[in-house]
């Protein structure tokens, strides 16, 4: 019997461990976007959680580093029992939270796979749900599961783990994700990722009519609303969407000029395009923007098109203008599309023809 209860903890100990790792590992190599995702969170639940926003990065590099690491420690079954009950409480916090993200939808995404592997609010729920039941499984056999190694390589195994992590992040942070799982990666044509199918299934919405009778409101459907009944005074009507269509990889990267003219398409057909990408402006620093500034005039002497891509406002636009004194257009697209073309703020991204022909951070050039 214990060689069974043995098998059993020793699987579930081995699930968790791959199911940890690779999340961890995952957010590891983009931690940006795991610092963009708490973000998304604080600023859904609101109130005293608004004043977190500002610490999201050191909270998520904190959350990645102990979702790596207990993964490992659980892989290479070193401390069982802490590692075990660590992950407990891990899945005490995310069980409940996810729980509250299917039933509200506040993010679309949790984000616990990155980009590499995206799943709904409810699929992430019935997932940790498993882990939770795994985890107690793990810890009603841990007894039976015997130790592997001494203390000291316990120890080194541990803070291995811990350095992979770290040195991971910190390349991710100060270069770009070495593994780019996102629609905007070199080789992709955004043109095309940006069309729709022939024959591809469209939202479908269910139109909601709002009327009012002695003080009080109600909806109606299509089928039953008050059309000929003189006593319901119509207020107004909503559309609710009851079904998600296809929608492609990328479908919100829309760039308008200064005077809010589109160009996306003047941008995408271009034969040569060199894109800065400051969904901050404002964080630019004078050496970011000296760089940028001579960028702009290589890319004029040698014929390419050169564009800032911004996601701020007209008034940090308008500081940047006066601070540094530019003479390349600047122009206004969607902070979070900006986020997804390239983790690095300023990043650098080059096309032909809408296809990306390379992208780095401008820190490494």
């Amino acid at each position: 019997m214990k060689q069974v209860w043995h098998i059993i903890g020793s699987v579930s100990r081995t699930l968790l461990a791959c199911t940890f790792l690779f999340s961890g590992f995952v957010k590891a190599i983009d931690p940006l976007g795991t610092v963009y995702k708490v973000e998304d969170y604080f600023a859904a639940f609101g109130g005293l959680f608004n004043y977190l926003i500002p610490a999201a990065l050191p909270i998520a590099l904190m959350l990645i580093l102990l979702e790596f690491t207990l993964g490992w420690m659980l892989f290479t079954n070193v401390w069982t029992k802490v590692s075990s009950w660590l992950t407990l409480a891990f899945m005490l916090v995310m069980t409940p939270l996810t729980l509250y993200l299917a039933l509200t939808n506040a993010v679309e995404d949790c984000g616990c796979f990155g980009d590499a592997v995206y799943l709904t609010n409810w699929q992430t729920f019935y997932k940790n749900v498993v882990l939770l039941v795994l985890v107690i499984i793990l810890l009603l056999t841990k007894r039976y599961i015997p130790r592997t190694f001494l203390m000291t390589v316990e120890i080194c195994l541990t803070l291995l783990a811990a350095g992979v992590a770290i040195g991971l992040m910190t390349y991710s942070l100060t270069h770009l994700p070495p593994l780019d799982f996102r629609p905007y990666k070199i080789g992709n044509n955004i043109p095309e990722l940006m069309e729709v199918p022939e024959g591809a299934p469209a939202d479908e919405y269910e139109v909601r009519f709002i009327y009012e009778r002695d003080g009080e409101q109600q909806e109606f459907t299509l089928a039953d609303y008050p059309k000929d009944d003189s006593t319901w005074t119509f207020v107004d009507q909503k559309s609710i969407l009851i079904k998600k269509g296809y929608e492609p990889p990328i479908h919100d990267f829309v760039v308008y000029d200064e005077e809010f003219v589109d160009i996306t398409y003047d941008i995408l057909e271009a034969e040569d395009v060199t894109l800065a990408i400051l969904y901050k402006i404002e964080k630019a620093a004078p050496k970011q923007a000296a760089r940028l500034a001579q960028m702009a005039e290589e890319a004029a002497f040698n014929g390419r098109m050169f564009y800032l891509l911004t996601g701020s406002g007209d008034e940090e636009i308008e500081a940047f203008r006066e601070q540094y004194q530019y003479d390349y257009p600047i122009c206004f697209c969607d902070g979070t599309a900006l986020k997804t073309v390239v983790r690095a703020n300023p990043g650098i991204v080059t096309l032909h023809y809408g296809t990306v022909t390379d992208k780095y951070n401008l820190r490494n050039r």
